[in-house]
């Protein structure tokens, strides 16, 4: 498999998917390559604009997307799809969305098969075996919690490590602490902004300068750069 899991899509002051372009462009390769698109996480704002919207971005390294609410069969354009790409937003809407549409085991399939997948916050949580590790409000029920399972271990993207002053509530290590309590045999990786994870080559490596913060039940958590193997979360 091959993956590109992102933990946001823009860092703060920069323009969208800026900073990710040239890992996504490095990953996919020089030849341009039309890219089926899932927007399903967008709520606020339709497929059509979220299209345009990393379409606006991605010609820059020459590649594309065609969303899948374009085609007619949804499933033959995840059997066909030479990359696939799936976008932040609202993860319960997203998750919500695929089983609806019968497209995850589809999906799991086409990428286990060695189809690049690319992935930004609600996109790699996705990735994970459960969406139980999102940030996101439940706005909407999915018939199930169960994602695409593609990595046995969970992300946490956006990671932060502390609340603000203003906030007095649970920061997010509190939540991934609760997490770990009751599913005491899965890992957890905090991704801050500005990094990813990239599998290939049956390998896994942290991509950016800022650490990743690694969860499990039985260890206190620690620190990984990008010069750490990761392989033991595989």
């Amino acid at each position: 498999m091959r993956l590109l899991l992102i933990s946001n899509s823009t860092n703060p002051g920069e323009p969208y998917l800026d900073y990710p372009k040239q890992n996504i462009k490095d990953f996919l390769g020089e030849t341009p390559i039309n890219c089926l698109f899932i927007p399903y996480a967008a709520v606020t704002f339709t497929f059509d604009e979220y299209e345009e919207k990393v379409n606006n971005r991605l010609a820059e390294i020459r590649h594309k997307v065609t969303s899948i609410h374009k085609y007619s069969n949804p499933l033959e354009a995840v059997e066909k799809a030479e990359a696939i790409i799936v976008g932040g937003g609202n993860t319960w809407q997203l998750v919500k969305m695929l089983h609806e549409n019968k497209l995850m085991d589809a999906i799991k399939e086409k990428v286990k098969g060695g189809t690049p997948y690319v992935g930004w916050s609600a996109g790699s949580n996705i990735a994970c075996p459960s969406l139980r590790t999102t940030n996101d409000m439940p706005i909407v029920e999915p018939e199930s919690f169960a994602t695409l399972g593609l990595i046995p271990f969970q992300i946490n993207p956006h990671y932060l490590d502390e609340n603000n002053e203003t906030h007095g509530g649970e920061t997010r290590e509190v939540r991934i602490t609760e997490f770990i309590h009751a599913n005491k045999e899965i890992y957890v990786a905090g991704l801050r902004e500005g990094t990813m994870l990239l599998l290939e080559n049956n390998g896994l490596k942290l991509i950016g300068s800022r650490n990743a913060r690694i969860f499990h039940y039985d260890k206190d958590p620690f620190e990984v750069s990008n010069k750490y193997d990761l392989n033991f979360l595989l």
